[in-house]
């Protein structure tokens, strides 16, 4: 037999051996079983290696075995911890939402435990086609390094049914890559889809058909065509339906707002305060006023009325109003528009207490002595008539500046010695607050400015004492209330704001040590016994130095996050026993509690009885619960929104200089804020190609190795714009002139 002939059959033999691999569906399914078969057998993980003995498998067949290995984990079969396999059943099943990073792992919070707690971290290949904010079951593993593990062994409900992205053509119809950098995949859209023929390029909000698989992409179908992704307009479009937000009314909420009877006259049960020189006070672009104050001097000292719009009058519980005000809880602000939690005719008009017209409110009214300490309280609900709407500008020149008495005078005459009290007392209501242990953080927001569909600004804002008086009326009107109704144990739901994480307290102290600053003695000398008093020193003392800015974050960092519950604990920033509230009924659905609660009672202490709807302690849980949650997701929408205006705003400006400060420092470089905008960015490590830098994580700076160059968190420095990612919401920048990096911007 020649070698070809010979080289030929053994090229035949092999195509037989290969033929004669299992490959069909029932072959696949019955590895499958001996796999955990075997696994149940050997009752403690195994390798693939020792799984491969234990099923007398050829080394032919390695293949075969990781696709079964890989189909059991996708369906919630197996687990795989580290190298080694188990299988799934007999685990302990537990509900949860798993979050899962850019990095590709996930955690989940389970149901019943409240965020911030110990997670569970779940590997990459164990999250069985979940995605970020799925809800899942869970199958637990045990702990490492003190961590709970879990492997998803099913998807309960999808977060994601539809999302925004942007559509990019190709030879087999396109793909859209999620606007959402946690969902890790691209979503497949056929050719015959109809919106996709001239939509290449722009942003598409797509239903999806189909999750697919771990081999397979999910699939999808454009439903709407957003626009330009470098629109200002479709970006904001873009993040509101990321967040599910409402952004128009039910038919039978706007008929039911419609149909509402203005209340003109001053009804029995309702005090007449129709005399007092209310005033609102509010921004220049201010649509609803919601609040009013007036101060009223005398002998014993002060009285404060502070009034709010009855939107209880209106809102009735159970009512189509009240519904859908309890499912958004909160109005959201936006830079070029306002999605309200009350229809326009509510917020703009019966519940707005616009100059010259009468309106019904809740009035708290409080009787201080001439040190600023309340002595008593009364509420009424009341008709009151604003006599002046009022901008901050207006009160800081009136107030707070230099000018002509006699143009002021004639100008203001009517509330200028109204005015003047209320500076009086608010100064003495902030003293007050201070000397308890109020914290008073010095971080400015930055404010965005749009002309049409771009953006023309961004700039940071800075409070003024204008400000700060219709703050401290505000405080001292929801203490009073939250005090109030705790100690006539009417069931409301307060404001509370727990003690700050101990853990990020001590990494406050290492970096405040690392920069020179001495800090106030520690009660018991740990951080868990530390007071609002101990933070408040401690601000006043950076306030003295350069670390002022790395005080006022890494601080604001360590503060709890605050919310709603039934249960009173206090406000620790404020420094308060009792906090809720209860001045913002138009755009909070929690200070609607608040006014029915408190009228409930004064109903109830005249011996009448309240019309109903006021949820018991039980239910307020579930309340407190939900609202902030709503709170949370207009936080984060304006987060995300303030992301991508920033984009937008510096997209074209790659290659500009800036002054910024390090607000972070990691491994992986600096982060940083811009000191004219606020807008953040980064500068990766792998940019700063002048030295080779080691991160001091306990003193949070880079050091560079060769030149011994120091980046520490505060320092100024001078940036370049080099790379602007649209769908991730990033701006890279680079170090420029490393010499003067401490010189003043």
């Amino acid at each position: 037999m020649s070698k070809k002939t010979k080289g030929r059959r053994r090229g035949q033999e092999r195509s037989r051996i290969k033929r004669r691999r299992p490959s069909t569906a029932k072959d696949n399914s019955t590895l499958e079983r001996d796999i955990l078969a075997a696994l149940h057998r050997a009752g403690q993980p195994v390798t693939e290696g020792q799984l491969q003995e234990l099923l007398s498998l050829p080394r032919a067949a390695a293949a075969l075995l990781q696709t079964a290995l890989k189909h059991l984990l996708q369906q919630g079969k197996l687990v795989r911890k580290g190298r080694r396999y188990l299988s799934a059943s007999g685990q302990e099943e537990v509900h949860g939402v798993v979050d899962v990073t850019s990095k590709g792992y996930g955690f989940v919070l389970l149901d019943g435990e409240e965020k911030g707690g110990k997670d569970v971290f779940v590997a990459r290949t164990n999250l069985g086609g979940a995605t970020h904010g799925d809800t899942v079951a869970l199958q637990l593993l045990g702990s490492t390094r003190g961590r709970r593990e879990g492997v998803i062994s099913r998807v309960l409900a999808r977060a994601y049914t539809r999302l925004c992205g942007i559509y990019r053509a190709d030879a087999t119809g396109g793909s859209v890559e999620p606007d959402n950098e946690r969902l890790p995949y691209t979503i497949r859209i056929g050719r015959q889809d109809a919106l996709a023929k001239d939509a290449d390029g722009m942003a598409v909000l797509v239903d999806i058909v189909d999750y697919g698989s771990e081999r397979e992409k999910p699939r999808g179908k454009i439903s709407e065509v957003l626009g330009n992704p470098l629109d200002a307009s479709v970006q904001l479009r873009m993040a509101m339906l990321a967040a599910a937000v409402r952004d128009s009314f039910p038919a039978a909420v706007l008929k039911e707002a419609q149909d509402l009877q203005e209340l003109k006259e001053c009804e029995p049960g309702r005090e007449d305060l129709r005399h007092l020189a209310h005033v609102t006070i509010d921004g220049e672009d201010a649509r609803d006023f919601d609040d009013a104050i007036c101060v009223v001097a005398d002998s014993s000292g002060y009285t404060l009325y502070v009034s709010i719009a009855d939107v209880s009058h209106y809102v009735r519980p159970g009512s189509a109003i009240d519904q859908e005000a309890y499912r958004r809880g909160t109005s959201v602000y936006l830079p070029d528009r306002v999605l309200p939690m009350l229809p326009e005719r509510l917020s703009n008009q019966l519940c707005s207490l616009i100059p010259g017209e009468d309106r019904p409110a809740c009035t708290a009214i409080l009787h201080f002595d001439h040190r600023g300490r309340r002595k008593k309280e009364r509420y009424v609900k009341s008709m009151i008539r604003s006599k002046r709407r009022l901008t901050y500008t207006e009160i800081d020149r009136l107030l707070y500046q230099s000018q002509d008495e006699d143009e002021l005078a004639a100008r203001y005459g009517d509330v200028l010695p109204m005015l003047k009290q209320a500076r009086t007392l608010t100064s003495l209501l902030k003293k007050q607050r201070l000397a308890r242990g109020s914290l008073e953080f010095n971080v400015p927001e930055s404010e965005i400015i749009l002309d049409g569909s771009r953006v023309r600004s961004i700039h940071r804002t800075a409070r003024t004492q204008a400000h700060m008086l219709i703050e401290d009326c505000m405080l001292a009107a929801n203490e009073a209330v939250a005090e109030t109704l705790a100690r006539e144990r009417r069931p409301v739901l307060y404001r509370i704001h727990e003690q700050p994480d101990p853990d990020k307290l001590t990494v406050f102290i290492e970096a405040a040590k690392a920069l020179g600053l001495e800090l106030p003695k520690r009660a018991r000398g740990n951080t868990e016994h530390i007071d609002s008093k101990w933070v408040a020193e401690a601000l006043e003392r950076a306030e003295r130095s350069p670390a002022a800015y790395v005080a006022n974050n890494l601080l604001l960092r360590a503060m709890q996050q605050a919310r709603y519950e039934p249960d009173n604990v206090g406000h620790f920033a404020l420094g308060a026993m009792y906090y809720l509230h209860f001045t913002s009924p138009i755009r909070r659905y929690p200070d609607l509690i608040a006014h029915r609660a408190l009228q409930g009672w004064l109903l109830a202490s005249r011996g009448k009885q309240a019309a109903g709807g006021l949820p018991d302690e039980a239910s307020l849980v579930e309340v407190g619960q939900h609202l902030s949650l709503c709170e949370r997701r207009a936080i984060e929408l304006g987060w995300d929104v303030q992301a991508r205006m920033a984009v937008l705003f510096l997209h074209d400006r790659i290659g500009e200089d800036f002054a910024a400060t390090i607000s972070g420092v990691g491994p992986f470089g600096l982060y940083l804020e811009l000191n004219e905008s606020g807008i953040s960015g980064s500068v990766p490590v792998e940019s700063m190609q002048d030295d080779y830098y080691l991160h001091d994580s306990r003193r949070f700076r880079l050091i560079g190795e060769r030149t011994n160059r120091i980046y520490q968190l505060g320092d100024q420095v001078l940036v370049r714009l080099e790379e602007v990612r649209l769908a991730a919401r990033r701006l890279l920048f680079s170090l420029q002139d490393p010499e003067e990096k401490n010189a003043e911007p």
